[in-house]
């Protein structure tokens, strides 16, 4: 208990939270522009589950900390360039994110395939799933950031568990932004790219 009246235990929360919940606007921006191809009525559950998964993602990955730390070792290298677990991932969902993105600019700007063939619109299932794509490479760098941070583990999930709470609280606010500021979104998703 004595931990609780450490005034660095408060400046590492403070400041690991809103770190956190900066490096987490993006992640609600994606979440959404994903969100938005989904039914008016459907939209604010999707946010809403799809940042609870992001808060448990970056918990487990903050309680596997030993096999995060791992991600940062090379496995291999190219040109004698150390290739990671960690650089892996990060292209990985560079590459989701690039494609996502360039997607939804296209359909934005150029609209719906104009050969007559209509797209269904997307389950909320599939947009989950995107999300969680998603969170993977937000999370790995947010929860990697944590660990630099701080040393004590609950503070690392405490700071996490605030910044998706407020995160989940302005979520609505920030998706009507977007959705009624269109150059707001292409300027999100160009920054996306």
């Amino acid at each position: 208990m004595e931990f609780l009246f450490d005034p660095q235990v408060w400046i590492g929360l403070l400041t690991l939270t809103v770190l956190e919940i900066v490096l987490g606007i993006d992640n609600v921006i994606f979440i959404s522009i994903l969100a938005s191809r989904l039914p008016v009525a459907t939209q604010s559950k999707a946010r809403r589950i799809g940042l609870g998964l992001a808060m448990i993602m970056r918990v487990l990955l903050l309680l596997s900390l030993t096999w995060i730390m791992g991600l940062t070792r090379p496995l291999f290298s190219v040109l004698n360039i150390d290739v990671t677990g960690r650089a892996l991932i990060l292209i990985g969902g560079g590459l989701f994110l690039l494609t996502k993105s360039t997607r939804e600019i296209h359909d934005r700007l150029e609209g719906e395939d104009k050969h007559g063939v209509i797209r269904a619109a997307p389950s909320l299932a599939s947009v989950l799933l995107q999300i969680m794509l998603l969170d993977i490479v937000f999370s790995l760098d947010s929860v990697i950031t944590a660990v630099g941070m701080v040393n004590q583990i609950g503070i690392m999930i405490a700071a996490v568990v605030i910044a998706v709470a407020v995160m989940m609280v302005f979520a609505g606010a920030i998706s009507r932004f977007v959705e009624q500021h269109p150059t707001i979104k292409m300027l999100a998703l160009s920054f996306l790219v």
